[in-house]
């Protein structure tokens, strides 16, 4: 548990990915990677047509990037190699040939935001706010910029880019296409991801999964993007700026 953990559950074709770390479901490279695993592994699985991803607790949704480990990158490729599992996780997601809907329950920042954006549907509750913060720190949001721009536009990315320090509304973020619906409790809003993944797990698999690759038409050149992208966070992890700005804001 210290160091996080992925749980699934498999019933009715539905599929229900929790993840979870104790510091505000942040992400460490394992925890990454399993998560990218699971995603890859449930896309071939004939049992499961929907998969739901959520995490615990009621306050975070997931707070991006473990900052314990980014304080741990000594070099050009091992901060490349940090950020690479992000881009593996969003492509998994975007590969994955099952239908995926978000719960959102709380703040999500940085990787959390890309996360919901990697989504193809998002519930949220009204605590659902998000903030990119990876410009303050120094970094930028470089891996997870294709699929939030993909969700809310140049507009709404810059915005959110450029108000590093600022939250934005879940209704913001639904306002914005982010989130599909916003709820006032965490159970209303998984009573509605229940109700929405049971229609969907009887529809025609082969029809969903046919209409899966027309919703992320246009994004196979992100594979070899997102390879960039983790380069250029890689390098930028490394400069005195961002060190000492990581160091403060963890403080």
């Amino acid at each position: 548990m210290k160091e996080g953990n992925i749980q699934t559950s498999i019933a009715n074709k539905i599929a229900e990915v929790t993840f979870y770390h104790p510091a505000s479901n942040s992400f460490p490279s394992a925890l990454l990677k399993s998560l990218t695993e699971e995603f890859e592994k449930l896309s071939e699985n004939k049992e499961v047509q929907i998969i739901i991803l959520k995490s615990q607790g009621d306050r975070a949704f997931c707070a991006g990037a473990s900052f314990d480990e980014l304080l741990e990158v000594k070099t050009k490729e091992e901060g490349i190699l940090f950020f690479m599992g992000f881009a593996n996780l969003i492509n998994a997601m975007r590969t994955c040939k099952k239908v995926i809907l978000g719960e959102i329950q709380g703040k999500a920042v940085g990787g959390g935001v890309g996360l919901a954006a990697a989504c193809d549907y998002c519930f949220a509750t009204e605590a659902a706010s998000i903030k990119l913060s990876e410009l303050f720190i120094g970094i930028g949001a470089f891996v997870i910029e294709p699929a939030v721009l993909r969700k809310i536009g140049k507009s709404a990315f810059t915005q959110l880019t450029l108000d590093a320090t600022e939250w934005h509304t879940a209704e913001w973020a639904k306002e914005k296409g982010l989130f599909a619906k916003v709820y006032a409790s965490k159970e209303e809003m998984m009573d509605a991801a229940q109700s929405l993944a049971k229609k969907l797990a009887n529809y025609h698999p082969e029809a969903l999964f046919q209409m899966k690759k027309v919703f992320w038409e246009g994004t196979a050149h992100w594979t070899e993007l997102l390879a960039e992208r983790a380069e250029i966070s890689g390098e930028l992890m490394l400069s005195d700026f961002t060190r000492k700005t990581l160091l403060k804001f963890k403080k």
